[in-house]
């Protein structure tokens, strides 16, 4: 964890989006398959949006900013090379199926418990 990236963190989980605010409502607290889901993570040189440690998952909100961002994949390589799988999700996209997204979350925890 790099923690010159704590107080940074913690003013976005303090600045959260209406889509971050959508979906951590949906995966705190242990509600999607029991996963223990962290928000606003410093992940090496990033900060990534959720992350299940122990499913070794990240999940990635996604706005029009991020559109062939190379930053993006530059951050997904060093997640997935540290073991971690990541998912991106347009912001678009969980407004509009919430429980599609949910499903696709829940199917990468069942992947990964097994």
């Amino acid at each position: 964890m790099n923690k010159r990236l704590t107080p940074v963190a913690r003013n976005l989980r303090q600045n959260k989006t209406e889509a971050e605010a959508l979906l951590w409502s949906r995966l705190r607290n242990r509600q999607l398959e029991s996963a223990k889901f962290r928000f606003q993570v410093p992940f090496d040189d990033f900060v990534a949006d959720f992350v299940g440690h122990s499913a070794r998952l990240v999940v990635e909100l996604d706005g029009s900013q991020h559109a062939d961002n190379e930053r993006d994949k530059c951050r997904d390589a060093v997640m997935e090379s540290a073991g971690y799988r990541v998912m991106r999700f347009w912001n678009t996209e969980l407004f509009e199926n919430l429980d599609g997204v949910l499903e696709e979350i829940r199917q990468a925890l069942r992947a990964n418990s097994s």
